[in-house]
């Protein structure tokens, strides 16, 4: 008897622990189910381990594009628990949120992997592009698409976006989050991972001193990217003229085909430097043919600094105007006495080409020689100059053979 009594108590603990371990389904688990029967109304299901079928909705399966007659009775079919009651006391399964949660996990693998993508845009609005993704809706913020200009207003930017509708783009995923229901992907990142791979091919062929054509890619504050053909190079700013440049807009383009000089290569750093002004006369190879000390020059004020100003003069030299030299005795601030885009008339006191460097002086410049270059920068009235003109005509200057004056023959 106590022997019976020991197999009883073994069996139900054994029960006891089967049940524990088969749970049943609950709110929100993705179960397989067998379709027993099918409506307008939309399908019945069968779930393995629940005593009840469960209703899945017309509705749910026109979210994602299915139509009933997609199905067959005995079919298998992976379903959610969305209630596990209605109001019509039914089991409530939805196909579509089944799916998508495996669109979830698969858009999360890729984001783990750092994998790229490749997609479709569907729609595009101010604010990026659609992707349609299984059967969620991916999002691709205007930030995150390539070749899309800085500057542009609202409506440019949505026309430059619709035109990439119905074509197929790669993407990284940058964040996945179910609870909000946000999937967003960056056409940009997974760009970049191409051109660094692109970027350490072209390194391998590039040599230091070559040139080569390229394509302005980009505009930046510090320089212009030039695209080398799948990999950019940077011009620095002080690589894109001899003359000071103010910004890259000042001399070039985006989409602009240029000429490039390899200034350096970085192949730890991935980086290309290029030069646009190494391909350009340099001026100061020339700058004692064409000044002399003592000469009088004239030049634009290209910046003001504590210590005197930085002159422009033809073609491309940038002189130095020292406090000393701006006036006796020196100012405290030189901006009390030049500012910049001023036009001078100044004296050439000092010229070091080998060092790029040449001095000029405002207090070395006379009275009388002010007052006639300051004579000679004001507009002739129209009176006055059909006067001179109608002189010119009596002395005979008129009738002279524009040919000879050019080959310096005198005025008969």
């Amino acid at each position: 008897m106590q022997l019976e009594s020991s197999v009883h108590e073994l069996d139900f603990a054994t029960m006891l622990e089967a049940s524990f371990a088969e749970e049943a389904p609950e709110r929100g688990d993705i179960v397989t189910g067998i379709v027993v029967a099918i409506d307008q109304q939309g399908l019945i299901v069968g779930i393995e381990g629940m005593k009840r079928d469960g209703v899945v909705e017309r509705r749910d399966l026109e979210r994602s594009n299915v139509d009933v007659e997609n199905f067959n009775v005995g079919q298998e079919v992976d379903v959610m628990i969305v209630r596990m009651e209605d109001e019509d006391g039914n089991l409530l399964l939805s196909i579509s949120q089944a799916a998508q949660t495996e669109d979830w996990k698969r858009a999360e693998e890729l984001m783990n992997n750092d994998e790229v993508w490749e997609g479709s845009v569907s729609d595009a609005n101010r604010g990026g592009l659609i992707v349609p993704f299984g059967n969620l809706r991916g999002f691709v913020p205007a930030s995150h698409v390539i070749d899309l200009p800085r500057g542009l207003n609202e409506d440019e930017r949505r026309a430059r976006m619709m035109r990439l509708v119905g074509q197929t783009i790669s993407m990284k995923v940058i964040e996945v989050n179910r609870k909000r229901r946000r999937l967003v992907f960056s056409q940009r990142d997974a760009q970049r991972g191409n051109r660094d791979a692109r970027k350490e091919v072209l390194l391998d062929q590039l040599k230091e001193g070559e040139t080569r054509k390229g394509v302005v890619s980009g505009l930046r504050d510090f320089g212009a990217f030039v695209d080398l053909g799948g990999a950019d190079g940077l011009i620095h700013i002080s690589e894109l003229a001899w003359h000071r440049v103010n910004h890259p807009r000042e001399v070039l383009n985006v989409g602009d085909e240029v000429e490039v000089y390899i200034l350096r290569l970085d192949s730890e750093g991935k980086r290309i430097g290029l030069s646009l002004k190494r391909l350009q006369e340099n001026p100061w190879a020339r700058v004692e043919e064409m000044y002399h000390v003592g000469q009088l020059v004239e030049g634009t004020v290209s910046r003001v600094t504590q210590f005197g100003a930085f002159v422009s003069l033809d073609p491309g030299i940038e002189a130095l105007l020292h406090t000393s030299q701006l006036a006796d005795p020196p100012p405290a601030d030189p901006s009390l006495v030049v500012h910049e885009g001023q036009r001078l008339m100044l004296r050439v006191i000092s010229i070091e080409a080998d060092k790029q460097r040449l001095g000029l002086s405002l207090k070395e410049v006379s009275g009388e020689e002010k007052a006639r270059w300051d004579a000679s920068q004001q507009p002739v009235p129209m009176a006055e100059a059909a006067a001179e003109a109608d002189a010119e005509a009596d002395n005979g200057i008129g009738e002279t053979d524009p040919v000879e004056l050019a080959e310096g023959s005198a005025a008969p």
